[in-house]
């Protein structure tokens, strides 16, 4: 591929050629005027300089020729009639029997999830309930929606049964919440609670989601040239599994914290537990080093171009992408699809955990996301020992 070949293949894929007759017309990449090309049999001529001055093929004719080899495209998409709406059948034998008997395997599972955990040794004070013991209390009160106060009855007959060994008071589930030590272990419950799922599940996606706050803030905005009130809200960086939805790896962050730099702690924290082939993300997620970075591991990226990404020879991964958004879409928009997947995993977890959090403090806004993506994963694993038959559905 010449140098004139290159450059049409970029204007192809990031400008917008227009048909008018037997002419295209191809914006100038240094101008803000279009050129004529028109092909009339094997000829092919076009109204720009290095045309009219040399008489051979320039990067305009080129550039139409990609287009047209491609198809005719418009934002992603072939025009015409799309395929029909894709549909996945549901085995409802098992997915009611994962509902009716959610509540009592999410405890089970909830129960050995957190037996681990050790508690800190105490050398002086009053005698302190199992960290364990809080933890589940505190993700079994984000489980039910309810109240510290209205959980209490729950938390007695999770007594009775042997969960805990003792129902704490409402207001030291609220203070274990508040614990910034209990971050990690959240972090790592997480990614234990996914573990299972790590022989079935194998391409993922990226993305991120917020979760309101009951603070508001002044800022200054120069769409509107002038002060706005807004609402607060956590904003959390998550990979998903694109098959059970299951959460493998979470990040938390401010409102305002960028999507592109979470995608490699998402990414290596993920791959050293499950077989990735392939990572789907948005527009936001797209550079060069997040494209090496999944090819470095054997995974295939599908993350479409802006519309001023340029083709690098530094960086074969990103030129093998580039190519195949640009020229192959219909290839590239089937595994894209499967990015769907992690908007309706934060769609699950806000419409059955709510999409804001009750929590003041910072540090309990950030754990109660956690026990939010917590509680879902145990339900996903719920589903799947019933639908998929991982373990023993009981």
């Amino acid at each position: 591929m010449d140098v004139r070949e290159h450059r049409g293949m970029m204007i192809a894929a990031t400008a917008n050629i227009i048909r008018k007759g037997n002419a295209w017309y191809v914006p100038s990449q240094s101008g803000s005027r279009s050129y004529a090309v028109r092909i009339v049999g094997g000829d092919s001529t076009c109204t720009c300089p290095d045309y009219e001055q040399h008489g051979s093929a320039c990067k305009h004719i080129h550039a139409v020729g990609f287009a047209v080899r491609r198809g005719e495209w418009k934002d992603g998409y072939p025009t015409g009639p799309r395929p029909g709406r894709v549909s996945y059948p549901q085995l409802w034998p098992a997915y009611n029997t994962a509902q009716t008997t959610e509540k009592e395997t999410f405890c089970h599972l909830l129960h050995d999830l957190v037996s681990p955990i050790p508690t800190p040794t105490q050398r002086t004070g009053r005698p302190r309930l199992p960290l364990s013991d809080m933890l589940f209390a505190a993700a079994f009160k984000v489980y039910s929606t309810m109240s510290g106060r209205r959980v209490a009855t729950d938390l007695r007959e999770a007594q009775a049964k042997g969960f805990i060994a003792r129902a704490p008071h409402y207001n030291s589930v609220f203070e274990v919440i508040e614990r910034a030590d209990v971050t990690p272990i959240l972090h790592d419950l997480i990614v234990a609670s996914s573990l299972p799922l790590s022989e079935v599940e194998h391409d993922f996606a990226v993305d991120s989601t917020g979760f309101g706050t009951s603070q508001f803030s002044r800022y200054y905005t120069m769409k509107y040239r002038g002060e706005r009130v807004g609402r607060g809200w956590v904003k959390a960086h998550a990979m998903v599994g694109v098959k059970t939805n299951v959460v493998t790896s979470v990040r938390i962050g401010v409102h305002n914290s960028h999507d592109s730099p979470q995608f490699e702690p998402l990414f290596r924290e993920t791959a050293k537990n499950f077989a990735i082939r392939e990572v789907s993300a948005d527009k936001a997620y797209s550079g060069r080093l997040n494209v090496e970075l999944a090819v470095s591991k054997g995974a295939a990226p599908y993350i479409p171009m802006k519309f001023n990404s340029r083709p690098d020879p530094r960086a074969p991964a990103w030129n093998r992408l580039f190519h195949l958004f640009a020229y192959r879409k219909d290839e590239f928009a089937a595994h894209y699809h499967k990015r769907s997947n992690v908007e309706s995993t934060f769609s699950a977890i806000k419409r059955v955990f709510g999409d804001s959090v009750r929590s003041r403090l910072w540090e309990a806004q950030v754990n109660e996301v956690l026990l939010k993506i917590l509680c879902h994963n145990v339900r996903c694993l719920i589903h799947a020992m019933h639908e998929l038959g991982i373990g023993a559905a009981s």
